[in-house]
């Protein structure tokens, strides 16, 4: 048996669409069964979940990582899967993130997603879960298995106490768990074809550069607890970090030449290596949108700067 786990919250808007998938997939449909874990809508998500016939829990409202975590506490199934309530599934999506667990050392199993929104700033959030993917790819064995298409082995997943209820919100609480279980040695393993779409990428520069920070703020919590995941990770490029550490160390640079001139051309040097670092990025975008890869330097500028104002403000809260 195999359990489906939806944490939901007032998710009226998308929740029909996620179990009308659910309920289309290829794998025998007396194989799996799908659990909502409502955590206190005050919409219809109640009313949907029921429609659909699917094992519907109600709580009161404490964050994705609880409701996750009771959804396995009732699971009949021995392999867990998570996806949101904003996501739809493709039809072999159950079928594709069990293909891994064929080999019985894989304790996890990360999928991966699209989208069908057409502004700019979603995709080019795409593309950066693309280029991700495509470092994926490269490793026999990962260390970050993201929620909208995760998979667990129940067993293992209980052992090492589910996911960490401090995190309040759907930010950095998977990467946490992530980082656990690949420090206690568990093989983890991406399968590129296990596919969800995301009806709800950031499509305005303001959403964007806010999920952006907050992304940056709760990393900084996880890395308080694992420090040697800051240098490297099996999911994050080392360019992103370089182009934080250049475009701040420009800021600061250009904040100074008022007080020392003689600061002009490290400030050029610095913004010189931003935009160096920056090329791979830029000719994979245009590689894959043209539209997006031309405005791209301009949002990796605004993914810099609101993932380094996270960070920083992460560190201060940490301080004190």
């Amino acid at each position: 048996m195999v359990s489906v786990i939806i944490p939901a919250y007032n998710a009226e808007d998308t929740l029909n669409q996620c179990l009308a998938a659910l309920a289309l997939q290829t794998y025998p449909a007396d194989s799996y069964e799908v659990i909502v874990v409502d955590d206190g809508s005050t919409d219809k998500t109640g009313t949907i979940a029921k429609k659909h016939g699917v094992r519907y829990i109600r709580q009161q409202n404490q964050g994705p990582a609880a409701a996750r975590n009771k959804g396995v506490k009732e699971a009949r199934g021995n392999i867990i899967l998570f996806t949101d309530a904003d996501c739809v599934p493709d039809k072999d999506w159950i079928s594709q993130m069990l293909k891994p667990f064929e080999d019985g050392q894989v304790a996890a199993v990360k999928g991966a997603y699209r989208t069908r929104q057409g502004s700019l700033m979603a995709r080019f959030a795409q593309l950066e879960f693309e280029e991700r993917f495509e470092l994926l790819k490269k490793s026999d064995s990962i260390d970050m298995v993201d929620t909208y298409a995760a998979g667990f082995r129940r067993e293992i997943f209980l052992k090492l106490g589910g996911f960490d209820t401090s995190f309040p919100v759907a930010n950095n609480e998977d990467t946490e768990l992530s980082y656990r279980m690949s420090n206690e040695g568990y093989k983890m393993r991406f399968n590129p074809q296990a596919t969800v779409c995301h009806l709800r990428h950031s499509d305005t520069v303001a959403k964007y550069a806010r999920l952006k920070f907050w992304r940056g703020y709760w990393r900084m919590v996880v890395y308080k607890k694992f420090p040697d995941k800051m240098l490297k990770d099996s999911y994050t490029p080392q360019a992103l970090k370089l182009q934080i550490l250049f475009l701040y160390a420009s800021l600061g640079l250009l904040a100074l030449i008022v007080i020392w001139p003689a600061l002009k051309f490290p400030f050029l040097l610095s913004l010189t290596a931003f935009g160096i670092v920056c090329v791979p990025f830029v000719l994979f975008a245009i590689k894959h949108d043209l539209g997006v890869g031309l405005l791209s330097p301009v949002f990796l500028i605004i993914r810099a700067a609101s993932l380094g104002a996270g960070m920083i403000w992460g560190v201060i809260s940490l301080k004190r």
